[in-house]
Formats: C-alpha cells, structure tokens, sequence
C-alpha cells in the first residue's frame, strides 16, 4: 500500500476494481452455466466463497509484511463493498440477458 495516499482512495478503488472483477465474472460465469446445465445457485455459493477470499487476502499479506493496518482496513472495505454490490447487482442483469 501507498502510504501518500488517502484512506478514501483506496476504498474507492478497490471497490471499483472489485466491481469490475465480480461483476462481469459473475454474468459470464451465468452465461457458462447456462450452455453447460449447471445449476445457477452452485455457482452463486462458488462466487460468494471466491469474493471472500479476495476480501480477505490482504490481511495475511499484512500479516506477513510491514503494511499500515489503516491502508489494509481501507483495502479490505473496498473490495468487500464492491463485491457486495456486484453479486447483489450482477444477477439481476444476467436475468435480463437471459441466462437466468
């Protein structure tokens, strides 16, 4: 982590790098699922488990190294937000496309 940077900044893009990362994995993990007749809520369970490891990473990585824990905290909440939002949101548009 940077420490020149402002806890905001993080946060703000580690979820949207997050976001961008669940969300469109998520609609073409759907559309997979779809052409092969899997059922959707396994792979809604696989993609929870997936977002929490990805939320939790940096905290071993800090565990490990010399991080400040303000950046890490600012890090992990970013991800956690834009990972809500898109395994919140990312169902709803694979539905509209039809994969659902």
């Amino acid at each position: 982590m940077n420490e020149y940077l402002p806890a905001y900044l993080i946060r703000e893009q580690a979820a949207v790098g997050a976001l961008a990362i669940f969300g469109v994995s998520r609609v073409i993990a759907a559309a997979v699922a779809l052409s092969k007749g899997w059922r959707i809520a396994v792979v809604e369970q696989c993609f929870i488990g997936v977002a929490a490891l990805y939320c939790l990473l940096p905290l071993f990585e800090a565990a490990s190294q010399f991080y400040s824990w303000h950046d890490v905290g600012a890090d992990c909440e970013g991800k956690a937000i834009g990972c809500a939002v898109a395994l919140f949101f990312s169902p709803i548009l694979s539905h509209r496309l039809g994969f659902e």
